[in-house]
């Protein structure tokens, strides 16, 4: 599923809009919970947030660059970099950049990618519910399982099973079945670790082992 690149951008807009809003309340050590993203605090995510939003392409490069063509590396030096004393401003500079249109050379998928299952990254430790619309959340997927993992996809994850959205049937792939909602899916694909129930089928073990 592709959507067009004016309505990826009003999804990505809104999705941060909206976690802007559901983090206002947080206070102290709610701020250093540990996000489903390894190695890396709600605070941390919300950092890493902010520099994707301002990753232009020529940004994206110079990054690249420093990081000495290490993806990973890259990243933490974006969360050192837009990761404020006080987590109440990053907040701040997320809701700020919430309608920038920057992207690295990457397919616009990736921002839905980087909007949904980071906001998951930090919704789900914290106990904040999160609602993304369907096509967008199957529009990430697809994305995730077309990616390698060395470029942070899933492709591999998912090889030879059978993905089956239990809201409306939608499935990917071709083997034994994962069964689940499309977010879980998506969350799964992307190397987070989920509570059993969430998934189902024989696939589901699979999955979630690899």
């Amino acid at each position: 599923m592709t959507l067009p690149t004016a309505e990826v951008w009003n999804l990505v807009h809104a999705e941060r809009r909206h976690l802007v809003h559901d983090l206002a309340p947080l206070r102290g050590a709610d701020w250093n919970t540990a996000s489903l993203c390894k190695n890396w605090t709600v605070h941390d995510v919300l950092a890493h947030l902010v520099d994707t939003a301002h990753m232009s392409r020529l940004a994206f490069v110079a990054s690249m660059v420093r990081a000495r063509g290490d993806f990973h590396r890259a990243n933490e030096a974006g969360v050192h970099h837009r990761r404020r004393q006080d987590p109440l401003q990053t907040l701040a500079d997320l809701h700020e950049a919430s309608s920038l249109t920057r992207t690295p050379p990457a397919h616009r998928a990736t921002r839905l990618v980087e909007a949904i299952v980071h906001g998951e990254d930090i919704r789900r430790p914290l106990g904040l519910p999160g609602e993304y619309p369907r096509a967008a959340v199957q529009a990430a997927l697809d994305h995730q399982l077309r990616t390698p993992l060395s470029f942070d996809g899933g492709r591999e994850r998912a090889a030879g099973l059978r993905l089956v959205d239990v809201d409306d049937g939608t499935s990917w792939g071709e083997g034994p079945e994962v069964q689940g909602a499309s977010i879980d899916l998506l969350l799964a694909v992307s190397g987070r670790s989920l509570a059993p129930q969430l998934l189902s089928g024989l696939g589901a073990a699979d999955l979630t082992s690899r």
